[in-house]
This record gives structure tokens, C-alpha cells and sequence, in this order.
């Protein structure tokens, strides 16, 4: 027999566990399906990559009650410091004390952990992990997932959260603008000699950013960084092929010796870099989130909370509607919804490509524009102010769980 709830979130990771804790606080019911092994993602060393949550990201995660579970294990990021190949004219961006953080690093183990052991204890959720949907069909009164075990999973409303490659958009045929920037990034973790006083560090090379984002200390006292080194893609496999003495080498070089000796923190693992952007984030009864929707270069460490910020608004669009009445699916629900991120999402995406291809420029005419234009950002509190908030998430129309 069939279970009907209000959402069938296809995609269980970081954005489709969040939507669903998000939505079981406004007492609105999911079902989650996804591919992968809980066991597999929590494992230690699967995954090396860390994220940036902004402002408004903590916010939610405050609404839906995991902040005292992740405080522990997040790093705050006191400071953004903006420099072309370190050279003179180092752009800073640091709050008032009363503004508190620009936002907290976490391993992406951490999160999935607090999130998917909220999850378990939500009766709201009906988690079915290591499955795979054999048939998605959405008609006139609902929509369904058949699972390869023969489930069928009937909701209102079908929600893709299944990142990049998502095959529920694909299906659905909605269109996608979309490039590779022939560039991989390259991720290590980093053990350095100074500590790094929550400076997230984005150093411009012609070959692509060099970002150093602060964790906290391990239990041994060791100052420690993540690495997320953008690269050619013609020279990723050389770089990767590189032993650990030739790596660090690397790196130390284009460190500049900013936090003294450094030295390897864990394995190295690389992802390929590409943007895309969906022509329409909705169709009959579907509604996209996250990644399945926009892809974004990492360069400003956006794409996550840009994802929460639909999770944040599609929770609200639909709470909203069903108060007056409305199902989940009805489509004015979905035009609100689409209205409400659609150009956010776009400019957003617009703004990390444009900085990509911007410092991007090799030679020296190009650097010393930068600069002067970094210099002259640096002296104009305004502009600053307008930056920052957009670096803590908290411009624009933010929904309501968002704004804290």
C-alpha cells in the first residue's frame, strides 16, 4: 500500500535532509530517497571537503534546532581577505563586533552527521536511504517513486535535491545553461605552524584561486587550514600525480610563507569545476533545489547556502500555501516559489563566473587594475557593507527561517 505525504524529496544530502527538517518544522511531512549508504557518507576520510555556512545558513540550522549539536565542530570565520597572487593591495572584509562572524567552516562529515541524526528521530521523515527510483510519475492529483525494491512513495509535491547530475530534471526535460571551465579543484587539508585567526584566505592566481579556509585546532593543538587549490584541467593530473614532498612544495611556494611551515593534513582529493543553470526551476508539480537547479564555481564558497536559500523558500512558499488552503503541488504555490529564487539564484551565479573569468586575466595591466579597484573597495565602508552582507547571506528578499 501506498504512503502519501506532502513532499517526495529525491536526493538525501546536504540541501534534501536539510528541506526535510526544514518542512518537518512547519509540520509538513517528506518522504527521502536516496541512492547512497549513510554508513559510506559519515565515514571518516570519504570525504575531505569543508564548507562555508554563512549567517543566514546558521540561522536556519538554528530554527530547525542543530546548532547546539554542530557548534562544537565549526571554525567562525572572522575575516575574508581578498588579494591578487599576494601582491600589494589586500582587500579585507571583517564585521563590526556586534555583527558577529561572516560565517563557520565545517567538514561536510560534521554536517551530514548532525543532520541525518536529526532525521532519524523525525517522525515526519520517512528516510529510505541505499534506494534506487526505478519510475517518477507526476500527474493531475500528485505525484510517485517506485523504488528497485517495488515501494511506491506518493506525495503532493516532487522535490530534485539531487545535485548536478540530477536525473529528476532530466527528465522532466527542463533545459540548462551550462559550461566547463576546464578547470578541477583540488582539495587538502593543511597543518601550519601560525594559527590562521579565522582568516579565510582567497589569493588570485591566473591559473585559478588559491583558497585557504580556517578549521578548528585537532586534539593535539595543530593549527589547521583547508585547502581548495583551482587548477588547469590539463595540469590536474600532473598535480595530482605529485608526491607529497612535490605538493607541498607547491603550495609553499605560492603560500608566500603566510602561516610558516606547513605541512599535509589527511588525503588529497580533486572535483572537476563547471556552472550551469536551469531555464526554469518548477514544472507540473516539481519543484528544483540546490544544485540540481544551479551550479556555481566554489569561488566565494556559495553554492551550499545558495541551496538553503531555496530549501528556506520553498519551506515557506509551501507552508504559506497550505494556510489558505493550498496543496504543496498547486501551481501558484510553485509560481511563487520560482518568482522568489529564480533571479536571486541567476545573479548569484552570475557574479562567481564573472569574478572566475575576472582574475582569471593573466599579465600586468590586468593585476594592477585589480589592485586599484581592491584598494579603492578597501576605502569605501558602502561598498564593503554590501559586500560583506552578501559574503553572510543576509541581502535580498531572505525567508523568514534565514533571517533568525
Amino acid at each position: 500500500m501506498a504512503d502519501k505525504r506532502e513532499l517526495l524529496i529525491l536526493g538525501g544530502g546536504l540541501v534534501g535532509m536539510t528541506l526535510a527538517l526544514a518542512a518537518a518544522k512547519k509540520g509538513i511531512s517528506s518522504h527521502v530517497v536516496d541512492r547512497a549508504d549513510p554508513a559510506d557518507l559519515l565515514a571518516e576520510g570519504f570525504d575531505g571537503r569543508a564548507t562555508a555556512v554563512s549567517t543566514a545558513s546558521w540561522n536556519l540550522f538554528k530554527n530547525i534546532g542543530l546548532t547546539n549539536q554542530l557548534e562544537p565542530h565549526g571554525c567562525k570565520i572572522e575575516n575574508i581577505a581578498v588579494t591578487d597572487a599576494m601582491r600589494p593591495g589586500r582587500l579585507d572584509f571583517q564585521p563590526e563586533e556586534h555583527e558577529g562572524t561572516l560565517g563557520r567552516m565545517f567538514a561536510n562529515r560534521q554536517l551530514r552527521l548532525a543532520l541525518f541524526e536529526a532525521a532519524k528521530g523525525e517522525k515526519l521523515i520517512n528516510w529510505h536511504a541505499k534506494a534506487n527510483v526505478i519510475t517518477r510519475t507526476r500527474g493531475e492529483h500528485g505525484v510517485s517513486a517506485t523504488l528497485d525494491d517495488g515501494t511506491v512513495l506518493e506525495a503532493s509535491l516532487m522535490v530534485a535535491a539531487e545535485g548536478r547530475g540530477s536525473p529528476t530534471r532530466d527528465a522532466a526535460g527542463i533545459s540548462l545553461a551550462k559550461w566547463d571551465y576546464s578547470h578541477r579543484a583540488v582539495i587538502q587539508g593543511l597543518i601550519h605552524e601560525k594559527p590562521h585567526e579565522g582568516v579565510a584566505w582567497e589569493i588570485f592566481y591566473p591559473a585559478g584561486p588559491f583558497a585557504l579556509l580556517p578549521l578548528l585546532d585537532d586534539d593535539q593543538g595543530n593549527h589547521r587550514s583547508a585547502l581548495v587549490w583551482t587548477i588547469a584541467e590539463d595540469d590536474a593530473e600532473a598535480v595530482l600525480k605529485l608526491g607529497p614532498r612535490g605538493f607541498l612544495a607547491e603550495v609553499e611556494k605560492r603560500m608566500d610563507g603566510l602561516y610558516g611551515t606547513i605541512a599535509l593534513d589527511g588525503g588529497r582529493s580533486s572535483w572537476p569545476l563547471g556552472f550551469h543553470h536551469t531555464a526554469k526551476i518548477v514544472d507540473d508539480r516539481l519543484a528544483l533545489a540546490g544544485d540540481a537547479a544551479h551550479g556555481i564555481h566554489p569561488i566565494a564558497g556559495q553554492g551550499f547556502n545558495l541551496g538553503l536559500r531555496d530549501v528556506g523558500a520553498l519551506v515557506e512558499c509551501i507552508a504559506d500555501g497550505m494556510r489558505i488552503g493550498l496543496e504543496p503541488g498547486d501551481a501558484q504555490v510553485l509560481a511563487r516559489y520560482e518568482k522568489w529564487r529564480g533571479l536571486d539564484a541567476f545573479m548569484v551565479a552570475l557574479a562567481t563566473d564573472g569574478l572566475t573569468r575576472l582574475f582569471g586575466i593573466p599579465g600586468k595591466t590586468p593585476s594592477a587594475v585589480r589592485r586599484l579597484g581592491m584598494a579603492g573597495v578597501q576605502r569605501m565602508p558602502a561598498l564593503k557593507r554590501w559586500f560583506m552582507d552578501e559574503a553572510r547571506g543576509m541581502s535580498g528578499d531572505l525567508p523568514e527561517m534565514l533571517k533568525g
